[in-house]
């Protein structure tokens, strides 16, 4: 009996010290997974950071754009849609472009296709926004080619230039609206269906001009709004609930028009997850 018992104890007393182990061994691995998740976190915040760098600043928003407005909520931390502005001499040029992807490789994308537009202006001199998509996309392409690697990945855009009551636009995919004062309707001026980025049987992008009279709107955006799914019944919202809506908050201000596109957004969301990054903006004339 008094061998079973101190073997029983020895063995009792071994168990405790292979617990003890385990559980430090646990700790330890739970201390390096939150040292690693800090990192993550810690470098998706810089990333962030660099994005908000590249986007147009407030000040030099108001000032070229003085009646209008950017509505910009990212789907995550950092964001794969961003809005672009370059300004000339008599000539303002903006534009809200989409991205392919999602999270960090979604945001490299973006890097490199707002690299695209700003060397096409200042390296190359191009104003006409068709002229610019066309060497944005050789740029684009070009550089998501530089390894061995097969990356189609690109980007959607709408692209203005604005010059005194003249605009000219072209368009990867995503379109112009227009509603023109007093109209009960919006004009859509198509966009050519290629992104930005490798496409077989690609075509030189159309530039389409269009002149501008007091009152008139104009509406540039990224899908994410229309492809948005409602709580209530678990569907998108869609183009054409998007037009009537923008038809109905017309004729308030710009900043008013943001907040209440902000707030159908909110709602129609309701518990539902954010699908996409959500980039419009709205210019009065």
């Amino acid at each position: 009996i008094v061998l079973y018992t101190a073997l029983f104890s020895f063995a009792a007393n071994q168990f405790v010290v292979q617990i003890i182990k385990i559980k430090r061994k646990v700790a330890k691995q739970q201390e390096l997974i939150e040292e690693q998740h800090n990192d993550i976190l810690d470098s998706i915040n810089y990333a962030k950071r660099i994005q908000h760098a590249i986007l147009p600043s407030t000040d030099q928003w108001e000032k070229n754009l003085p009646n209008s407005f950017v509505l910009y909520i990212p789907q995550d931390v950092v964001a794969v849609d961003f809005y672009w502005m370059s300004e000339g001499s008599d000539t303002v040029l903006f534009a809200a472009a989409d991205c392919t992807g999602h999270g960090v490789p979604g945001a490299m994308v973006s890097v490199v296709c707002n690299n695209g537009l700003n060397r096409s202006i200042r390296e190359f001199g191009l104003t006409a926004p068709g002229k610019i998509l066309d060497k944005v996309r050789e740029l684009v392409v070009e550089e998501l080619s530089a390894s061995n690697e097969d990356v189609k990945d690109g980007m959607d855009i709408a692209l203005i230039a604005k010059k005194g009551n003249t605009i000219e636009y072209a368009g990867a995919h995503n379109p112009l609206w227009v509603i023109r004062s007093g109209a009960d309707e919006i004009e859509e001026i198509k966009a050519n269906k290629q992104p930005i980025g490798k496409f077989d049987n690609s075509s030189e992008f159309a530039t389409h001009e269009l002149q501008m009279n007091s009152g008139d709107l104009i509406y540039i955006f990224s899908d994410g709004f229309a492809d948005q799914f409602g709580s209530n019944d678990n569907k998108k919202y869609k183009s054409k609930r998007f037009k009537q809506f923008l038809l109905g908050i017309a004729n308030e201000s710009m900043q008013d028009q943001r907040e209440s596109l902000h707030k159908e957004f909110t709602d129609w969301k309701g518990e539902m997850e954010q699908l996409d990054d959500i980039c419009i903006i709205g210019v009065r004339f």
